[in-house]
């Protein structure tokens, strides 16, 4: 059996055995999983290997998320709005000129936020380098015409939405998205998060274990689609989150670096109206417009029926991580997870490295949110 590490409060024993039972399955690799109630931490817990070599996943060991960072890179646009910097229903051209070239003059922030602006791929594709030059990578995007008519259904933006949201941050301030969320978000609540990673901090990153088919999903993606297009317009393998070159880079929508226990604490501040431990990202005003739904329909990149909210996904039938209707979530490619509830006040993170196949459907992440709510119903 896998020794399990960490701290599981009174009541919560079921996910520290649902957790256990991943890795007694053999699903698990290394991965970690944190619970906070009320901003309090109530279950933090690691297990297994950091790497191939048996490296013990540490109680410090940070690996790649995937798209769990974009609720990050989400946070930060949601307090510019807050703050009064950004109008989320303003077109982007407000904000970035150039980017209403070709029919986009009207597209907003919030249908960027929604996977609702039509621009889910590059076009022209570009290479997976081409990632590491921010200003290549946005100047296509704002140079191409959308691929849909914006606001009318969501295109799961996998790849461009953290560029679309890190160039819209950078006008605004002056700042790369990842600059400012470590001064304004990880700092100050003290979240071992990066969205462009410290050399310093290298020794500490887990290897991850990719999937075997790439973002594209093999051959069963018809090319010509929407869904084709945009996979195969920054056709990336899983492997790349494995270099330094990636790691360093920011990569707002894929890239982050982090934990079980900083997503579930970054989150903690979102689960109480805006505030943990007297941090303050944003009044209860601006993260109820979490909730605001842009879309509900089958995406047209994922496949399948998505409720899209302003930067997170809300529940619907398909995907019921939660009984409360002001919860939403997001996960990451391989099966990354973090639920936030405003009605229980609930922050459930899981991350891991060994990375299950497809953009959905893995469930390891899922009976660790329900263990989580198990484990709600125990505290009286």
């Amino acid at each position: 059996m896998t020794e399990i590490h960490g701290y599981c409060k009174d009541g919560f024993e079921g996910l520290q055995a649902q957790f256990a039972d991943n890795f007694d399955k053999g699903l698990e690799r290394g991965a970690s999983v944190a619970v906070t109630l009320h901003g309090e931490p109530v279950v933090d817990l690691w297990a297994g290997d950091a790497d191939g070599s048996g490296r013990p996943w540490a109680e410090d060991t940070i690996v790649n998320v995937w798209s769990t960072t974009k609720t990050m890179s989400a946070i930060c646009v949601l307090m510019l709005a807050d703050r009064g910097e950004l109008d989320l229903d303003a077109p982007v051209a407000t904000y970035w000129p150039e980017f209403g070239a070709n029919g986009k003059d009207a597209i907003t922030t919030a249908q960027i936020l929604g996977h609702t602006a039509g621009l889910s791929g590059w076009d022209p594709a570009i290479t997976p380098a081409d990632l590491y030059d921010w200003d290549k990578a946005v100047g296509v995007l704002a140079a191409q015409a959308p691929m849909w008519e914006p606001g009318t259904a969501s295109g799961y933006h996998a790849l461009t939405q953290g560029y679309l949201e890190g160039e819209i941050v950078r006008r605004i301030t002056g700042r790369t998205l990842g600059t400012f969320f470590q001064a304004e978000v990880a700092q100050p609540l003290g979240a071992d998060f990066f969205i462009g990673l410290p050399e310093s901090e290298e020794a500490r990153v887990g290897e991850m274990v990719p999937p075997t088919t790439g973002l594209r999903g093999g051959d069963t993606v018809d090319l010509a689609s929407i869904a084709g297009r945009s996979l195969a317009s920054a056709p990336i393998t899983g492997a790349e989150c494995n270099t330094r070159e990636w790691r360093a880079s920011e990569i707002p929508a894929a890239g982050g670096t982090g934990n079980a226990r900083s997503v579930a604490r970054v989150h903690a501040a979102l689960a109480n109206g805006g505030t943990v431990d007297g941090v303050t990202l944003m009044s209860p005003a601006g993260v109820e417009r979490i909730l605001v739904e842009q879309s509900h329909n089958e995406d047209l990149v994922l496949g399948m029926k998505m409720r899209m909210g302003t930067g997170f996904g809300l529940m619907n039938d398909l995907i019921p991580l939660s009984p409360n209707p002001r919860a939403f979530f997001w996960g990451g490619w391989g099966g990354s997870i973090a639920v936030t509830d405003l009605d229980a006040g609930l922050s459930v993170a899981y991350v891991m490295n060994k990375m299950a196949d497809g953009l959905a459907g893995d469930l390891r992440g899922a009976m660790l949110v329900f263990a989580a709510y198990a484990g709600l119903a125990n505290q009286g």
